[in-house]
């Protein structure tokens, strides 16, 4: 279902779940330029029968929905990033009250500036995801003090050959994660920043195994947030051309 602006502030659709998957939510976030509607698939793909709430982007660039402003490619509006990364965490919280899914069994699944937020938010909330999955995520910003993630696990894909995200900043961001304790698994391809075929069924493949072996963890349902900025473009697998 979609619901307009008026309920929970922000437009977006929710997919509730079906059989043994049903307990998971994938918090599904777009890359610039897409939607609510275009993670959707993808969500299906990599666990089929899970739940999916997808939010559209509250920010608009050039008239493109993103998550977070930035200043240029590349360089984030911080002060931004940081409320923004708040006010997805409340929706979240508030999403999960809407419609009644377990807050502590959601996995976010980001691509592009979505996957960026999404990193932001495991930096500056880190009992907020049960784990996640960041297509062609790059450092969000550099946190004062490493946040606590004890286990958490994080599959991250990148590309080599990625127009928008050098190897040296993804491999930052990995290890970032790993220093605060998160069980990351860095998928590399030699593409571009769309995504391939191969690394969304290693992504399933990753998740299948998450889901029967994390335990859920409980989240306090927060309000607003410190966090950074981002610096891509793009829509979703392989659909629009990134965006610089």
């Amino acid at each position: 279902m979609t619901l307009p602006v008026s309920d929970l502030g922000v437009i977006h659709r929710f997919v509730p779940g079906t059989g043994p998957a049903g307990r998971w939510t994938l918090f599904l976030l777009h890359g610039t330029g897409g939607d609510e509607n275009d993670l959707l698939s993808l969500g299906a793909m990599l666990l089929p029968g899970a739940a999916r709430l997808a939010p559209r982007g509250q920010v608009l660039e050039h008239g493109m929905p993103r998550f977070f402003r930035r200043r240029a490619v590349g360089v984030f509006d911080e002060v931004d990033l940081a409320r923004r990364t708040g006010e997805l965490a409340a929706f979240l919280a508030a999403a999960a009250a809407l419609y009644g899914f377990d807050a502590s069994r959601v996995i976010a699944v980001g691509y592009s500036n979505g996957a960026n937020i999404a990193a932001s938010a495991l930096l500056t909330y880190p009992q907020l995801f049960a784990g996640a999955v960041l297509f062609r995520a790059m450092v969000p910003f550099e946190p004062a003090t490493l946040p606590s993630l004890p286990g958490t696990p994080v599959f991250l894909a990148n590309a080599r050959g990625d127009q928008l995200i050098q190897p040296e900043n993804a491999a930052r961001l990995a290890a970032l994660l790993e220093r605060a304790g998160a069980r990351v698994t860095h998928h590399w391809t030699n593409g571009s920043h769309a995504l391939a075929a191969t690394e969304v069924r290693a992504a399933a493949s990753w998740l299948t195994d998450v889901v029967s072996s994390t335990s859920p963890r409980r989240a306090p349902p927060p309000t607003t947030a410190t966090a950074p900025s981002d610096t891509h473009g793009s829509s979703p697998p392989g659909s629009r051309t990134p965006l610089p």
